[in-house]
């Protein structure tokens, strides 16, 4: 489990919703599981990056992606409970807790800067900017390519991270109507928590 002085600035239930989660990951991969977030806490911004880059879009706030990543793995688990009770609690933990991971960027390199055009800010709620420095990859690339570098991975989960915004991209066409239940359950569940964070966020 995490450090205490990792989890200064986070609040409390989060925090237990967090180590909850980790807690179901308990099988042969639970070393790797462990020793990966122990990266992504200590070597990037996982703790405190936000989940979008404009306040339109979802928690776009300080430690907004971990918020965002914990309700997805907590809906996908929800649903998972109802439509596939079948899929293991440590695929769907792994997969909804880090299909976003890539939005950290790299260790010393984080995808979100604070945005230093204040017109930006105020009038378009664009509040972060795109770190120019970052080796481009696409969020879902480079998310199983964090997590495929520390976690062995099924097929399976390998396509849930990787196809994990569905339809909306084009470039996901191509698996199309031969997605595995893991990929359309992550599916599900990121619409979903995404769609709730933008109504939390104007106030509905």
């Amino acid at each position: 489990m995490p450090h205490e002085e990792t989890f200064a600035p986070m609040d409390e239930q989060l925090r237990a919703r967090y180590e909850a989660l980790q807690r179901k990951v308990s099988g042969q991969r639970k070393e790797a599981f462990d020793r990966f977030i122990a990266f992504l806490e200590r070597e990037t911004q996982w703790l405190t990056a936000p989940a979008s880059y404009r306040e339109s879009f979802h928690r776009c706030v300080e430690g907004g992606l971990l918020e965002h990543s914990v309700a997805v793995a907590e809906t996908m688990l929800q649903l998972r409970d109802t439509l596939a009770p079948d899929v293991p609690d440590e695929s769907c933990v792994i997969v909804g807790l880090l299909h976003d991971c890539g939005k950290v960027g790299a260790p010393g390199v984080p995808r979100y800067l604070p945005n230093p055009d204040q017109w930006q800010v105020k009038n378009r709620g664009i509040r972060y900017t795109i770190n120019p420095n970052l080796v481009h990859l696409n969020l879902a690339a480079r998310s199983l390519y964090l997590v495929a570098r520390h976690i062995p991975l099924s097929d399976e989960e390998a396509q849930a991270i990787l196809y994990h915004d569905g339809q909306y991209v084009e470039a996901n066409r191509e698996v199309a109507h031969r997605e595995t239940r893991l990929t359309l359950l992550v599916t599900f569940a990121d619409t979903w928590t995404g769609m709730m964070e933008r109504r939390q966020a104007a106030g509905g």
